[in-house]
């Protein structure tokens, strides 16, 4: 099942995407589940779903995609979360030894956009660089969660461009500023279940820059791993419905490159996990 929350006919809504069939839920099961952030709370429950499902509302071409979840309270990021990557940044001289503990950043959700809109090119530099990325989606809240129940806390996966403009993320030892530029990155497509994914480890990233493939890697790569992450942050604050968790970068990215390679208006970046979808967004002006 694919839950994805778009725009159409000038409303805001959430359904269910089947191949090129949409099924709207926000006008079936509203009553109950008024956006997608409700049904995670709820664990998607299929029950609710299968009473309503039927032919489909719209075709895909008809919506626009929208970030699955409009208004997280939380979005947190884990930066140098794969070996690899950290390997690559640190022979850039970025970094020096490997994060003992989850290296933790935030994102507002205004600088994301959703599936296939355009990513806003930050203009007063030429170093936007892509970063492709599972994410987590929370459902069950809570608050200092053991790693050994993070799992019971999640409602499913979907995928982000964790678009990030380098010479900015560099100004300082804060990389806040780089990671949160106006519309700078992307989510979605839609949310998978999680009891739909078998093994999360075994799946791969694969990011694509104009149909060049430039990073691929398992989950099993990561550091610190999903249950890790939950642990991590439900120690800061609460986990709410609806949090938005990005667990890192394979490696691969642009600035490490030699030649290093950027995106640039009218690139044509995919990111695609096996099991999930793919993500994929134009670079605008």
């Amino acid at each position: 099942m694919k839950y994805a929350s778009f725009l159409v006919g000038g409303r805001e809504t959430y359904g269910i995407i089947d191949g090129n069939k949409v099924i709207d839920l926000g006008k079936r099961i509203g009553d109950r589940y008024p956006t997608l952030k409700a049904l995670c709370a709820a664990d998607l429950p299929r029950e609710a779903v299968a009473s309503v499902a039927g032919e489909a509302d719209y075709a895909l071409g008809d919506i626009t995609f929208l970030p699955p979840i409009a208004d997280p309270m939380h979005i947190w990021c884990l930066a140098l979360n794969y070996v690899e990557h950290h390997n690559e940044v640190q022979n850039a001289g970025r970094v020096q030894e490997l994060p003992k503990q989850p290296a933790l950043f935030a994102r507002a959700i205004d600088s994301l956009v959703g599936h296939g809109t355009p990513l806003r090119h930050p203009g007063v530099s030429e170093q936007f660089d892509y970063e492709g990325e599972l994410v987590v989606v929370i459902g069950k809240p809570g608050y200092r969660v053991k790693a050994e129940n993070a799992f019971e806390h999640v409602a499913g996966y979907t995928i982000m461009n964790e678009g990030c403009v380098r010479d900015w993320q560099f100004h300082t030892r804060q990389i806040t500023p780089g990671k949160n530029f106006y519309q700078s990155g992307s989510i979605g497509p839609w949310i998978v279940p999680r009891d739909e994914i078998g093994d999360v480890d075994a799946l791969r990233i694969r990011t694509l820059l104009n149909g060049e493939l430039m990073q691929d890697d398992i989950v099993a790569s990561m550091v610190h791993k999903i249950p890790r992450f939950i642990e991590y942050v439900s120690t800061i604050a609460p986990l709410c419905p609806g949090d938005i968790l990005a667990t890192g970068t394979p490696s691969g990215v642009g600035f490490s490159r030699t030649p290093p390679v950027f995106m640039k208006p009218g690139d044509k970046c995919e990111i695609t996990i096996e099991g999930i979808g793919t993500l994929h967004n134009r670079v605008g002006e």
